[in-house]
């Protein structure tokens, strides 16, 4: 890991990025700076904590800035405590990325997690090259009354990287789920499956294009409650080098849109929509 770390240039780089909230936005704030064989990550200019739930623990912020500095120097190398002694963390106490109770963190590991490792690699971008922004977000959707509860995540398209297009329909930096057999869910849940395909064209174009991301339509046919957390609806993943944007995703609920958090009841029969993001391309 040291040896990689020296085998970067030195300097200080930033970046920002935005989160989605309910009201307003939330501000992310990286700042890198990369001396020899170490490397220290600073997330003062974050907003505060929030009293929604994507707020982090810091120990959350730790583990996206470790992910981001193994996939640049070495994504081979073993996890391990002696493998992330190089690299050093900071985020001032009662930010979003070290929240103090009581704030809720359920968000953050699934939502701002993904966010956290989009704004470090853009920093890291300022000095090397690096992979354009994938979908950033995990695409929670739940859906349950008292008698089921189902919960899934939704993959999307992986932002291309200087070598070769991004790959479509799977999870970006953040989740290992698998994708449930439609018949398994639909042997299991009050819930059809209606569609389940890449959103083709949703990546962004470049001398490398970013991976699709997917359209996943459920029909509840049962009364049931429907819970969505989701990021990138508002800012779309961002392409590097000269790449385009992928597209940002969508929440539809009987063809009219949703944003991108929302609980609300369903009756029987309504349909909800799920397109996600697709990834940014690289280059020209």
């Amino acid at each position: 890991m040291r040896a990689g770390i020296e085998a970067l240039p030195d300097g200080r780089y930033e970046a920002r990025d935005e989160l989605e909230p309910i009201d307003g936005t939330l501000e992310l704030h990286a700042t890198v700076t990369i001396a020899g064989d170490s490397v220290d990550i600073d997330f003062t200019g974050t907003s505060g904590q929030h009293d929604g739930n994507l707020n982090c623990p810091v120990a959350v912020a730790r583990s996206a800035c470790f992910y981001v500095v193994r996939v640049l120097v070495d994504p081979d190398l073993p996890a391990s405590g002696g493998a992330f002694a190089p690299i050093t963390v900071r985020a001032p106490e009662g930010c979003l990325l070290n929240a103090r109770p009581p704030a809720a963190v359920a968000a953050g590991n699934v939502e701002t997690s993904s966010r956290i490792v989009d704004v470090v690699m853009r920093a890291f971008g300022e000095a090397i090259d690096v992979p354009a922004q994938g979908q950033g977000t995990m695409n929670n959707v739940t859906l349950g009354h008292d008698r089921f509860t189902y919960y899934e995540t939704i993959g999307g398209g992986q932002g291309a990287c200087p070598g070769a297009g991004g790959p479509s329909g799977v999870h970006v930096a953040m989740s290992n789920t698998l994708s449930t057999p439609v018949e398994a869910l639909e042997l299991q849940y009050p819930i059809r499956v209606e569609r389940y395909g890449l959103r083709l064209g949703s990546g962004g174009a470049g001398r490398h294009h970013g991976g699709d991301g997917v359209v996943r339509e459920l029909r509840v046919l049962e009364d049931c409650r429907l819970s969505i957390i989701s990021e990138r609806r508002a800012r779309a993943p961002q392409g590097e080098r000269g790449g385009a944007a992928g597209s940002p995703g969508r929440n539809l609920l009987n063809g009219e849109a949703l944003p991108a958090k929302i609980t609300r009841d369903l009756a029987a029969g309504d349909v909800v929509r799920i397109e996600t993001p697709g990834g940014g391309g690289f280059g020209r």
